[in-house]
């Protein structure tokens, strides 16, 4: 399947080889040589690996913020800057399992039968094409059920944690992150991915109504950090979809920036068609476009997650 030809104002030229030589007096001669600038840092700059695993729940109740694109991004990023990471996509659409290319047809066995059936997880995680050290766990349509079943069963708030300390206590594989994709709503999917992490990242659209709902977000990451998990911090904040050319995007930033100035990550995801086309081909934008901004932007926020550690 061949890459679209017909490109919107955003998409970013393609960024020349490395040593390419610019005459800077244009804007798309700038642009290209801030690419090239950041390719090459990104290129030249080896990631601390944490000492143990960073388990990260990806999470907003509001939708279309970017979250699952995050989710797979960032764990596509940090493999490939070596790190071996293990995505688990608890939401019923299973986007996440699409877009790192692994199997999520019914039949397949999957996060569902985990939590559930009591599957140990080794038996569902599959290794995903994109990189040598990433790793899935599907989900696939039994999940939209699940919700209604987990309220009979014994400890349904643990299940995913029970089974998924399991998993990394036992494997062969020593894993570095785990990101926890979430549905958007707060339902019992997303408070077994609460209990389960350690850290909880947020993703926030620089658009209309991006802080709407984030209050309530708060409140009940702080009831499940009180009653049910208490290691859970927000420790990461992304804004996403950001547009440079627009007041109101500017506006956003700032004004995130100023409520969670400790959360917030420096680097900003761009609006991109190359982002938004990825997942259809069955990738990351880090593979399908490695020198486009968005995957730049999502290698950078990586390195940023990398290097500020966990927190204390």
């Amino acid at each position: 399947m061949k890459h679209p030809d017909d490109e919107t104002a955003t998409t970013a030229p393609v960024a020349p080889a490395l040593g390419t030589s610019f005459d800077n007096s244009t804007p798309l001669a700038r642009e290209l040589a801030e690419i090239n600038r950041r390719r090459s840092a990104l290129d030249a700059s080896t990631l601390p690996l944490p000492e143990a695993p960073r388990v990260f729940t990806v999470a907003n109740q509001k939708g279309g913020v970017g979250k699952t694109t995050s989710t797979v991004n960032l764990a596509a990023a940090l493999a490939r800057a070596g790190a071996t990471v293990l995505v688990i996509d608890l939401d019923p659409q299973g986007n996440a399992s699409t877009a790192l290319g692994i199997e999520h047809r019914a039949d397949t066995v999957s996060v569902y039968d985990v939590m559930i059936n009591d599957e140990p997880m080794s038996q569902v995680v599959q290794k995903s094409p994109e990189f040598d050290g990433l790793y899935g766990v599907p989900a696939t349509i039994h999940l939209a059920g699940a919700e209604i079943e987990l309220v009979s069963l014994v400890a349904r708030e643990q299940r995913l944690r029970t089974a998924l300390d399991a998993f990394l206590g036992q494997s062969d594989i020593e894993f570095h992150y785990v990101f926890i994709d979430c549905p958007p709503s707060l339902g019992l999917l997303t408070i077994n991915a609460f209990v389960a992490a350690g850290e909880v990242l947020i993703p926030i659209q620089c658009e209309y109504y991006a802080l709407e709902g984030l209050s309530q977000l708060l409140t009940n990451i702080r009831l499940i950090e009180r009653h049910l998990n208490p290691r859970l911090k927000v420790s990461t904040i992304l804004l996403t979809m950001f547009d440079s050319r627009t007041n109101l995007a500017n506006q956003v930033v700032e004004d995130v920036r100023e409520h969670f100035p400790k959360e917030v990550l420096n680097t900003v995801i761009p609006r991109s068609v190359r982002i938004s086309e990825a997942p259809s081909y069955g990738q990351s934008v880090i593979t399908y476009d490695p020198t486009s901004p968005g995957s730049l932007s999502y290698l950078e926020a990586a390195a940023e997650i990398a290097r500020r550690g966990a927190p204390v």
